[in-house]
This record gives structure tokens, sequence and C-alpha cells, in this order.
């Protein structure tokens, strides 16, 4: 049974491309599936905690004596989310572009993912990542266009972003659903969404 992990990152809510987006991937998935299981998290509506110098020792560093309640609650919700992750079969992503980046409440949910001996580890040769095998979706959101502009192409820290950490966990299927220049008009918004729509069909046709 294919176990399907939707996460939506924008705080916009019906107002949301990414949403729509992610939504648009999973019915398809469901579709095409009918016997998936469905995961939802929504990270902008309850975000995990932002790393700080109570969660650090906690979560990255293996302190576990003497712990607050807080810090319990916040490894106890770590390890919720890294199982998650690690059960999926494909995981869908809903990640806008906030200033050429992704939104800071999807950030906090990779740092949480981000976990040695789970996600990755090291090794005499290198890091090793240890959540391959997985499908990962991504439903991009972008004001503006960079994917086919040289100029701005620099600018994208967005996507290279999720690339390079998936690809560090050992995820190389990672497939961008781009909605791009939506704040360009409505018009512009509109042939945005068409495009990623069909982007949608064809992808799932072919799966």
């Amino acid at each position: 049974m294919t176990t399907i992990l939707h996460v939506d990152s924008s705080p916009l809510g019906t107002f949301s491309v990414t949403r729509q987006l992610t939504a648009s991937i999973v019915e398809a998935l469901v579709k095409a599936d009918p016997a998936a299981t469905v995961v939802t998290r929504d990270v902008a509506a309850n975000p995990p905690a932002h790393l700080d110098g109570e969660l650090l020792p906690v979560l990255k560093l293996g302190v576990v004596d003497g712990l607050s309640e807080r810090q319990r609650e916040e490894l106890a919700l770590t390890n919720v989310l890294l199982d998650e992750f690690l059960a999926a079969d494909v995981v869908v992503v809903g990640a806008p572009m906030y200033n050429f980046s992704v939104p800071t409440q999807l950030k906090a949910w990779i740092d949480r993912l981000a976990q040695a001996g789970r996600t990755f580890r090291y090794t005499e040769k290198g890091p090793e990542g240890l959540a391959g095998g997985k499908r990962v979706i991504v439903a991009s959101g972008r004001g503006g266009v960079y994917s086919t502009n040289p100029a701005l192409a620099g600018l994208d820290h967005q996507e290279a972003y999720l690339r390079s950490v998936f690809g560090f966990f050992g995820i190389t299927d990672v497939t961008f659903i781009r909605a791009e220049g939506v704040s360009m008009g409505q018009e512009a918004k509109d042939k945005a969404l068409a495009a990623a729509t069909k982007e949608i069909e064809s992808l799932l046709a072919a799966a």
C-alpha cells in the first residue's frame, strides 16, 4: 500500500497557489492508486519551532538528560515528523518562494528531518543519505519567472535548496511542478496555473 505525505507550508489558505497545486497532485495520485493512504502535515498552521539554544542540544547533539517539558515535547514532535517522512513512499510538498527561498515554516520542518542516523549518516567517504527510494513532488509557486531567465537563475535559493537537501537525504527522484509569474497580473497567473495543471496531468499519466 502506498503512503503519501502531503505537506503544505503556505500561510495564505485558500489564496495559496501551492496549496491548490498540492491538492491537485494528491488527488491525481489517489485516483491512480485508490488504496493509497494520505497523511497530511500543515507546517504553516502548526509550524515546528525553530531551532534555538534550548532545542539544539536535544535535537541535534543528542542530549537526553534533565530535559525541560518543552524539550521533551519538541523531541517527541521531531520523532513524529521523522516517522511520517520515513514511512512515506511519495512526499508532496507545497513550497512557495519567499524572498528567493522557502518559507521559514518549511525550513523548520526540514531542520527536524535532518537527523544523523535517520535521514543521513557520515562515513569515511563523506555523507550518505538514508532516506532513498522515495518520490518527492514539489509544487513550486513563484511571483516571478526564474526557470527560463538566466539573469534571475542565481536568485533561486528555493528549488535549488530543496533539491540539494532531499538529495542529501538520498532522494534522487525529485520533481518540481512550477507555477511561475503568479504576481505578474491575473492573466499571467491563470496561464501559470493552467500550465502547472497540465504538467501534473502529464507527470502522473506517465507514472
